[in-house]
């Protein structure tokens, strides 16, 4: 009688056991399923940013043949008229733009949510926890 009651009484410890285990085990099947959604978004995010890079490196290196082409043109068409003139609105219009440009690259940079899938599952979790309480 004595081994039948040590039985009885393991029995709730071994359900409690098995179930902590559990636990413990999709805890952490979540926590990597987190880490190889956020290292998948980081894999994405670097070719996102070497994919502008490398737009943005080729746009510009177009830009600067064309600007001297037409610097050199407009320099040489208009030079009876004033060169100094001519230059002075030459720059004038390639700096207003390359502040257009420069604002249309902060607007992309702003407007791109930075690890959204990540964020959002953490967000589920955390409600789907929450709801547990």
């Amino acid at each position: 009688m004595n081994a039948d009651s040590e039985d009885v009484a393991d029995e709730p410890l071994s359900h409690l056991l098995g179930a902590s285990r559990r636990v413990a085990q999709r805890t952490i099947d979540i926590g990597a399923n987190r880490v190889e959604l956020l290292m998948v978004e980081v894999q994405e995010e670097r070719e996102r940013l070497l994919r502008s890079f490398h737009l943005a490196l080729a746009s510009a290196a177009f830009a600067v043949l064309t600007g001297f082409a037409l610097t050199f043109a407009l320099a040489v068409l208009l030079w009876d008229h004033g060169a100094v003139a001519v230059l002075f609105t030459i720059a004038a219009i390639s700096a207003g733009a390359s502040l257009f440009l420069r604002s249309r690259i902060v607007g992309l940079q702003r407007d791109f949510p930075m690890f959204g899938a990540t964020m959002d599952q953490l967000r589920k979790d955390r409600k789907c926890l929450g709801d547990m309480n």
